[in-house]
């Protein structure tokens, strides 16, 4: 039984206590968050002691922690858990900074036990079965690749704010959807993007539209669409073209109904949002993490993924701030 420390009880620590709760070889044991309220009452839900985080690190019945704490607190954390001896499972990204984020890649080098983290896309069914095909070589050379990812509504500006912009906090994502599909890093990346939704976004700092355009060392090519509005809910999508084929993963539907009369045929919209589209691959992310714990099965998002979805995204920011195209050895 892995008995697991919880370290942040904001929206993602309560899917996360879900998943571990109720799993046959987990048990959610202790939470802390510094709104004392929030720990307290998920605490009560499971079952669990609330504590410091400190607490959680320096108790050694803990096996792992959970790090869903924000952002730039993530790589002082990992660093902590690695170096009491706890397996760790980090909401992305790694942190804020890359600079911060290789300080902690090189801090925790030697690890003992797993250090994973939580790009849970790769874990969703539909793009872990086409991660699967290209593989095999189902299409032959994958060649060209799309990702498009769009959310329902922008966040608040609040947010925007302390998120470290667009291509940290949301494309991040796609950054390492793309080199778990191409199984390779891009040489280039060429962004650009705009403040067109909501001005208040761009008088933070930020964007809310994006497009960016990476090129590989062999020729191939990868473009990830973002815009932080898509009035008919969240759009969730990946075309992967290859030397034989194509491979598609589409929307998850709220229902599979359609409805076919002599004005048209419609049907139902996206799932509204991340918690509903990607419930599953939390749960399956949870069980890749048990298995690295437990059975020793290779961590399948390192910490050293992490760290290069990073690098892109300040890449892309980059790119998009000067108007060029930016190789990536600039940045790492």
């Amino acid at each position: 039984m892995l008995r697991v420390g919880l370290l942040g009880a904001g929206r993602i620590g309560q899917v996360h206590a879900v998943n571990i709760a109720g799993h046959a070889l987990s048990e959610l044991v202790a939470v802390s968050d510094f709104h004392a309220p929030a720990a307290k009452s998920l605490a009560a839900q499971y079952g669990a002691d609330v504590k410091s985080s400190e607490e959680i690190l320096a108790d050694p019945s803990i096996d792992a922690v959970l790090i869903a704490t924000p952002t730039d607190t993530h790589s002082d954390l990992i660093e902590a858990a690695v170096a009491a001896g706890k397996g760790v499972l980090c909401e992305k990204p790694v942190d804020l900074s890359l600079a911060r984020a290789k300080a902690c890649l090189a801090a925790t080098d030697g690890a003992t036990k797993p250090i994973m983290i939580g790009f849970n896309r790769r874990f969703d069914p539909n793009f872990s079965a086409l991660q699967r095909a290209a593989a095999q070589g189902e299409i032959g050379k994958a060649e060209l690749l799309s990702v498009t990812s769009f959310d329902p509504a922008p966040p608040p500006v609040d947010y925007v704010k302390v998120s470290g912009g667009l291509f940290r906090d949301m494309m991040i994502h796609d950054f390492d959807m793309a080199n778990f599909l191409m199984r390779d890093t891009p040489i280039s990346i060429s962004a650009v993007g705009s403040a067109i939704i909501d001005p208040a976004i761009g008088a933070a700092g930020d964007v809310d539209t994006a497009v960016v355009t990476m090129t590989y060392g062999d020729g191939r090519i990868a473009v990830i669409k973002n815009s932080r509005r898509a009035a008919y809910g969240y759009d969730q999508r990946v075309e992967l073209l290859g030397s034989e084929g194509l491979l598609a993963a589409d929307n998850m539907l709220e229902n599979t109904v359609s409805k076919s009369t002599k004005a048209g045929v419609t049907g139902a919209k996206p799932e509204h949002f991340f918690l509903e589209r990607y419930q599953k691959a939390y749960v399956a992310e949870w069980q890749a993490f048990i298995d690295a714990m437990l059975n020793g099965a290779p961590v399948p998002v390192s910490l050293e993924d992490g760290v290069m979805a990073l690098a892109m995204a300040e890449a892309a920011t980059r790119s998009a701030s000067v108007g060029r195209t930016v190789l990536l050895s600039e940045i790492v």
